[in-house]
């Protein structure tokens, strides 16, 4: 994970991490809106990208397919170890 936020140049990787770190399950919409708003420029796709591979590679998201859109929260078992690093980091 540290090596995954050095690599992050504008900071939005440690944005939506802090955001998964409150507890709450979002869709990939709702994490678009939240970095649209907070002055990020994205596109949905690259916000897709960046949550399906916070999801793969690292290990640290739930998924749940249930409905129309993929729901997405941070893993319990990791809230501890997330909030270290960004507090580390």
């Amino acid at each position: 994970m540290i090596k995954y936020l050095g690599r992050d140049e504008s900071g939005i990787r440690k944005v939506v991490l802090n955001l998964f770190l409150t507890g709450d399950k979002f869709t990939t919409g709702e994490v678009y809106d939240y970095l649209d708003k907070g002055n990020f420029e994205v596109s949905y796709r690259g916000v897709s990208a960046m949550v399906g591979l916070m999801n793969t590679r690292l290990g640290i998201l739930s998924i749940n397919v249930s409905g129309d859109h993929n729901v997405y929260s941070l893993k319990e078992n990791y809230k501890n170890i997330v909030g270290s690093v960004l507090e580390n980091y």
